[in-house]
């Protein structure tokens, strides 16, 4: 039988938010890796899994996860949990990567299966999806995503200033990753743009140190990296005005 890779988003950090089918397959897995950096400490994928899944049945996989500058340990250690995890797969045959949100929105999983795929011949490779920050942060604070006809952007703000800036130019709401040590410049950008009255940031979404904050409350301080901001456009039209 063909090795079978599954990339399980697990959520934002609230344990609730699991799917079902997203227990089921931490569960089925023979295994669950879960990516640590490599200072050690635990990451809100490894807490959440932890919920359901006994902990002798998981195993720590160290990535680089917060490297941007330097490519060459990026890809070192890319390649070295690929390595690991191919290791797992022919010793168990069923092995799951829990990552945080979906794992096919800027997830780490990406990178792996990619690595593990040119490594294990005929590996099945598949994804059950999670609830994204975006989401969560929606419902907790109401902030509505999407009208009628809006189109909806999502914007890692490392891709930069300007990207951000294009975004926000546009018809629809603006979602911005990834911000929290540019929290500064993301204010800056919305005041411009008209957007700060109405946006909204969160960060650690379900966890006890959980904060939802209206944009306008940025003073420039560096918040935590995986802050989320939801930026609405104007809808001026009342019910259904956006149709």
């Amino acid at each position: 039988m063909s090795s079978r890779l599954i990339g399980v988003g697990v959520g934002p950090g609230d344990p609730e938010l699991v799917t079902v089918k997203g227990v089921n397959a931490l569960r089925g897995a023979d295994i669950v890796v879960v990516p640590v950096m490599d200072t050690g400490e635990r990451g809100r994928a490894e807490a959440t899994v932890l919920h359901y899944v006994d902990a002798a049945k998981v195993v720590r996989v160290v990535f680089a996860l917060n490297e941007r500058t330097d490519r060459a340990r990026r890809e070192a250690a890319w390649d070295a949990a690929g390595a690991r995890v191919t290791g797992l797969l022919r010793e168990h045959g069923c092995v799951a990567f829990a990552t945080i949100g979906d794992p096919n929105v800027y997830s780490t999983f990406t990178y792996l299966a990619q690595t593990v795929a040119g490594l294990v011949p005929g590996v099945v490779v598949e994804t059950v999806p999670g609830i994204t920050a975006m989401q969560d942060l929606a419902a907790r604070s109401g902030a509505v995503l999407t009208e009628g006809t809006e189109p909806l952007t999502l914007v890692p703000v490392t891709a930069g200033e300007s990207a951000l800036k294009e975004a926000l130019a546009g018809p629809g709401t603006v979602v911005a990753y990834k911000f929290g040590r540019r929290a500064g410049e993301v204010a800056e950008a919305l005041r411009e743009s008209g957007r700060l009255e109405d946006a909204v940031w969160g960060s650690a979404l379900g966890l006890p140190e959980e904060s939802i904050r209206p944009a306008a409350e940025l003073d420039g301080a560096t918040l935590p990296y995986l802050s989320t901001l939801i930026a609405p456009p104007r809808r001026d039209g009342g019910r259904g005005g956006k149709l």
